[in-house]
């Protein structure tokens, strides 16, 4: 989303049906609705609002919807589709690729080949048959803890490939370094430890200078 959304923090979890709200419950999340059917979306309103949910935005147009999105940037995203066709499914997953928020779609009917694709798409929680305004609060939580839980994932996966990368940057600038100064391996780490720690760099950083600077003297 546009602006500082990328690091916008994520949903607080929230309390499940019939538990007393705790201090860490967040009511002021900003929902977004997004539904043509103005029956189907009181439903889901209206079960919000008796959660105690204030902030709740009804679209009710598909036409631009993206846009519609980053203009409101909701918390969380509730997709209402009824019996939504292929192509109306295909646009609502491409909003999940792009939109990095909890969303949870509610259809009334649905197979199996529609379910994975909500998978795949990042889609929190995919609802067949179950918009009732008594489920709403539970579909919500468990909305949130899903999105939390899989962009927990995803971030520990990213630090891993990025860990990962760095490796082997540092390996091939010791290489190098190895055969220009004939130095040992641990000689040739420790010198771009030290100049990383005079530069106030990161020894990666040192590493891509060293290749960097090897290619262009090739």
């Amino acid at each position: 989303m546009p602006g500082n959304s990328a690091n916008k923090p994520r949903p607080k979890a929230l309390c499940r049906p019939g538990m007393t709200p705790t201090p860490g419950t967040d009511l002021s999340l900003k929902i977004v609705i997004v539904d043509e059917s103005p029956v189907r979306s009181a439903i889901l309103e209206e079960g919000l609002r008796e959660a105690g949910f204030t902030e709740v935005i009804r679209i009710a147009e598909m036409q631009n919807l993206l846009a519609r999105i980053y203009k409101i940037d909701p918390d969380v995203i509730l997709i209402d589709l009824e019996n939504p066709s292929r192509d109306v499914l295909e646009q609502m997953f491409q909003v999940s690729r792009i939109v990095k928020r909890p969303i949870a779609m509610f259809v009334d009917q649905s197979d199996s080949a529609s379910i994975q694709a909500s998978v795949d798409a990042g889609v929190a929680s995919y609802i067949v048959d179950g918009l009732k305004k008594e489920r709403i609060k539970y579909i919500l939580d468990t909305c949130i803890s899903r999105f939390n839980a899989f962009a927990k994932l995803q971030e520990e996966l990213d630090r891993t490939r990025n860990a990962l990368e760095e490796r082997k940057v540092i390996d091939r600038a010791k290489g190098i370094l190895m055969t220009a100064k004939k130095l040992t391996e641990d000689e040739a780490y420790a010198l771009l430890r030290s100049t990383a720690m005079k530069e106030n760099k990161k020894i990666a950083e040192i590493a891509q200078s060293v290749i960097t600077a090897a290619e262009m003297f090739k």
